[in-house]
């Protein structure tokens, strides 16, 4: 662990939240963003059992709210009962709501279908007790393989309907990678599906779990149940296999949602990225699911009346916060959405906001980078060409959004309107942690502002000791919080070295360098090993990458370091520029305007020693940069990985030509 992490990101332009949204938001302005901080502190097992006892419906009531004596392995709510499935459904119907609109699920060729709250929980109690009828029951393991639709959340569901743990694997990972996770959570159920579709091509889906077989150690799976997607020829194992609709036929249209224990594991994750053997972070029922519920409230200021989207996939944690559990367990209507931003063109995300009347719109900075630079290059695709009037909230996730993508999507798509929820947090957290309230927070592009009620986030020297404003350090949370990761599967040991190191102090490690400015704001430095320290000095790699793509021909960048003999460490920057990509002379001379701009904007020892150009950068098909790939393309190694994740494994080849 190192130093103090010096940032350069003093952004002075500050968005006030616009008064129509003050006025009518849940968490009204900044004074009542801090009395309810107070009240968290002045009684912090008092709030939170208020929350649990109010927010949740409880099979059996629970007495003690947070047990500590087995640190960092905390319990929530731990003698209390209660059913997820039944908390995202069965109490809407029973409120009433039960023709209010839960999904509107578009597909890939843009056909619309509606789910009411009656029509899932009967869709999710079917499928439930069909996959009772095969044996399974509370405490087992099933890994979900699914493309985006209504049957990916429905199995979501009725697992936790059942207490059954769920693992989902996002549709884009490998045969072995499936493999790794089925054999690693000991998984005795997979669900599938024939194939998805993206982008208008058919993607084969069982055919990996069938490979995942081949491999080995799956010998647990009885069953793989088989959504029938697209009708395309697969093999069949007739003691192993069954249709899904096979599986719901003849059920009954109600199934007791069954009590397990607040501490129960919902799911295991495994986190992306990860080398040696898959991660698995598991979370708990009840505390995830208050987290998850009171985020979408707080953070969204969520209403009765909004339509939400967010564009993430059910395979990451995203989607399991923000579509299948926080918005559901909200009573809201969602859309989910099966396709890519840029099908059949990149007016897709504005077209479906149009269309739906979204009114809270959540997706990637990588995303809206890419519609930046398609919207210059045929603006037919703009937003401006779309009644985006419905809008009222925007939301970023997944990485910090660099300040000149922060100003387009708040000019161009909200219209200087809508306030953007720059949400910072985790697949361990369980939901946001750090974001601005869009009813509350002044914001600053690029800056994640202010940590959520109840969380106590800091940041640390590599002793654990609170670093001076206006330096950078090591992103803690200094306390638990409901959501928080309680595990990972099947390795307490690791958990407890990669999330609470003894140096810290018992502290929660996120593995974020970050600093905070002078209005306590707190700004998101990358990952810890993707802090650079070229010639003594430290540099964030998000610093870099804001400099470059703050340059008007620049549409998106990436910084990752390489060894180097004089500096230890060397900036090497990937671009993709708004025009072509350039060669020669050309690229050379753009190469050397960047440098310039790069030293002038944070200082000469920031500048790129290597500028890369492509017509892209290596995404998985979630549109999140593989910076990995990325590092070992940098050294001038060979790519060894596996890249089965990647939308556009040819690019490696592109970038890895130096000017």
């Amino acid at each position: 662990m190192s130093n103090a992490i010096q940032s350069v990101m003093h952004e002075t332009r500050v968005f006030q939240p616009p008064k129509a949204l003050v006025d009518t938001a849940t968490i009204s302005g900044l004074d009542a963003y801090r009395t309810l901080c107070k009240a968290i502190d002045d009684d912090f097992d008092g709030f939170w059992s208020k929350q649990a006892t109010e927010q949740l419906e409880w099979l059996k009531p629970f007495t003690r709210v947070l047990d500590e004596s087995d640190a960092p392995f905390y319990k929530w709510f731990d003698d209390g009962q209660l059913n997820v499935s039944a908390n995202c459904l069965d109490k809407h119907v029973a409120a009433g709501k039960g023709e209010k609109t839960a999904l509107i699920f578009e597909s890939d060729d843009a056909k619309v279908t509606h789910v009411s709250y009656a029509e899932l929980l009967t869709r999710v109690c079917r499928f439930a007790n069909g996959i009772k009828a095969l044996g399974y029951k509370k405490g087992d393991r099933a890994i979900i393989y699914m493309p985006m639709s209504v049957e990916a959340v429905v199995a979501m569901q009725a697992c936790a309907r059942l207490g059954i743990t769920h693992s989902v694997v996002f549709g884009g990972f490998s045969a072995k990678s499936l493999q790794e996770r089925i054999v690693d959570v000991g998984a005795t159920l997979v669900i599938t599906a024939d194939e998805q579709v993206r982008g208008g091509k058919t993607i084969p889906l069982k055919p990996a779990v069938e490979d995942a077989f081949k491999m080995g150690g799956c010998d647990a799976v009885k069953k793989t149940i088989v959504y029938r997607r697209t009708g395309g020829k697969v093999n069949w194992d007739e003691a192993r296999d069954v249709w899904m609709h096979d599986v719901e036929a003849n059920q009954a249209d109600t199934c007791e949602p069954v009590a397990v224990d607040a501490e129960h594991p919902l799911f295991i994750l495994y986190t992306s990225g990860s080398t040696g053997k898959p991660k698995g972070v598991q979370h708990a029922s009840a505390g995830y699911l208050l987290w998850a519920l009171l985020t979408v409230k707080w953070t969204f200021d969520a209403k009765d009346s909004d339509v939400y989207w967010c564009t993430a996939d059910v395979g990451w944690i995203t989607g399991h916060t923000y579509i299948t559990y926080g918005p559901l367990a909200a009573g809201l209507t969602q859309v989910v959405f099966e396709g890519v931003p840029t099908y059949p063109n990149a007016s897709r995300f504005w077209e479906m906001i149009d269309r739906h009347k979204v009114t809270t719109f959540y997706t990637a900075p990588t995303a809206i980078r890419s519609l930046v630079k398609a919207a210059d290059t045929n603006p037919d695709t703009h937003p401006k060409h779309f009644d985006l009037s419905s809008l009222r909230i925007l939301g970023t996730v997944g990485e910090p959004i660099n300040p000149e993508a922060w100003m387009w999507y708040y000019k161009e798509v909200g219209r200087e309107r809508c306030p953007i929820v720059d949400t910072w947090w985790q697949t361990e957290t369980g939901g946001h942690m750090i974001t601005p309230l869009p009813g509350a927070t002044p914001m600053k592009p690029g800056s994640c502002t202010l940590p959520l009620p109840g969380i106590a986030a800091a940041i640390v020297d590599e002793a654990g000791g609170d670093v001076e404003q206006g330096n950078g350090g090591f992103l803690v949370v200094k306390r638990p919080w409901p959501g928080m990761i309680r595990n990972i599967w099947g390795d307490p040991e690791r958990f407890k070295s990669s999330y609470f190191p003894p140096e810290l102090k018992g502290y929660y490690l996120a593995g974020d360098g970050a600093q905070r400015d002078s209005d306590g704001y707190f700004w998101i430095m990358g990952r810890i090993d993707d802090v650079l320290n070229v010639s003594g000095h430290r540099l964030g790699t998000m610093e870099v990458e804001s400099a470059l793509v703050s340059h008007e021909l620049v549409a998106e960048a990436a910084v990752v370091g390489r060894p180097d003999d004089t500096t230890g460490e060397a900036v090497v920057a990937f671009v993709v520029l708004k025009g072509a990509r350039p060669e020669g002379d050309e690229a050379l001379a753009i190469a050397k305007t960047l440098r310039d701009w790069v030293g002038r904007e944070i200082g000469p020892i920031a500048k790129p020693k290597d500028i890369r150009f492509g017509d892209n950068l290596p995404k998985t098909r979630s549109g999140k940069i593989m910076r990995r790939l990325l590092r070992v393309v940098a050294k001038g190694e060979e790519v060894t990985q596996d890249i089965s994740t990647l939308e556009n494994p040819a690019i490696l080849e592109q970038l890895a030509k130096p000017i």
